[in-house]
């Protein structure tokens, strides 16, 4: 069996004992070093015809340094878990910088980065995990991209299931332990990921972990597309993940209620929450307005009130933030299962 899969098999377990900790935002970190056009090209894309700064990940491949102390600096600071620099790392999002043909060798470098820091840092009290990012994609299958034209669609179902079965097979073959579809505002498109995720698994015949993390926009409740959580929830739950939670888009305190009502729906999966460190801010050294000490002290609260299997952080969150939040939520109960798990084992 392959390693990656082997280790898989430890996550059900450790959150069926503890409240497992997250990494925080890739993009936040990124911004600190500020670099230049010419720095995101490195020596292989000096010549490149289009310009190129702001494809994080493309660093994966120009600055793997960077990347690399990312990864540990949240590792340091107690993460259990590490995402891939592979928000982005699709064909379909790649097109905007018509990188499209660099998409595999950024899944396998950046899976490869983050599957070395883990180990790195792995102990037999303490493991660490590297978890393959999927992100939504640009393009979305529901909604259309033209206000006059409500029927108008730039992505379909297949092109989405392609280039997300491509991400998945790197990022497998590249040593990752789970797959995360993440930031979810668009449910056809996650449809499409989870789809190619499931052929993925049958061609290979073994199974990964999965986690699934939508994203609620605004105070309506929904996401993007126009899901209730609930909603949300009973759309995706066919691809049977270990978990399921929320992230980006609103900090702790706006996500409460939703957490709260996925807690109770989801009552057989475990729960992730992972926000923004509170709503943008232009002055703060991040972007946003949370210390480590606001987003912690929220995180603490889920999970004191039984809502949380895994926390974390998204936007403008960094690795002070993660070492106050794993210190937050150490020692407090996990919150369990009232059914199940509906999860489907690895392997």
């Amino acid at each position: 069996m392959n390693v990656s899969y082997t280790r898989a098999k430890e996550l059900p377990h450790l959150l069926a004992q503890r409240i497992l900790v997250l990494d925080g935002a890739m993009g936040t970190m990124i911004q600190r070093f500020k670099l230049t056009e010419a720095q995101y090209r490195g020596e292989q894309f000096q010549s490149f015809h289009k310009d190129v700064k702001g494809n994080n990940e493309l660093l994966s491949l120009t600055r793997p340094d960077i990347i690399r102390d990312i990864h540990e600096g949240y590792l340091a600071a107690g993460a259990d878990l590490i995402e891939t620099n592979t928000f982005g790392a699709t064909t379909i999002a790649q097109d905007d910088y018509d990188m499209a043909e660099w998409v595999r060798d950024m899944n396998l470098a950046s899976a490869r980065l983050a599957r070395a820091a883990c180990d790195k840092f792995s102990t037999p009290d303490k493991p660490r995990f590297a978890v393959g990012a999927l992100g939504p994609t640009p393009k979305t299958a529901s909604i259309s991209p033209d206000v006059n034209d409500p029927g108008a669609r730039n992505v379909d179902f297949e092109q989405l299931r392609k280039s997300y079965y491509d991400q998945v097979q790197a990022l497998v073959e590249g040593g990752v332990d789970a797959l995360l579809v993440e930031t979810i505002f668009d449910t056809l498109n996650a449809k499409a990921a989870l789809f190619a995720i499931d052929e993925y698994f049958e061609a290979s015949g073994e199974r990964l972990p999965l986690f699934i993390s939508g994203t609620v926009t605004d105070a309506s409740g929904r996401i993007l597309s126009g899901q209730t959580v609930t909603a949300f929830w009973h759309s995706v739950r066919h691809a049977q993940p270990l978990a399921v939670g929320l992230n980006c888009a609103l900090g702790a305190a706006l996500m409460r209620p939703y957490l709260q009502e996925l807690a109770k729906v989801a009552a057989d999966t475990y729960i992730s929450c992972y926000p923004n460190a509170g709503l943008p801010n232009p002055m703060s050294d991040t972007g946003f307005d949370e210390t480590p000490e606001v987003t912690s002290r929220l995180l603490h609260e889920f999970a004191a009130e039984g809502l949380v299997n895994i926390v974390g952080g998204c936007c403008g969150t960094t690795p002070e933030h993660i070492g106050a939040i794993g210190q937050a939520v150490h020692g407090l109960p996990i919150r369990a299962l009232s059914a199940g798990p509906f999860y489907r084992e690895a392997g």
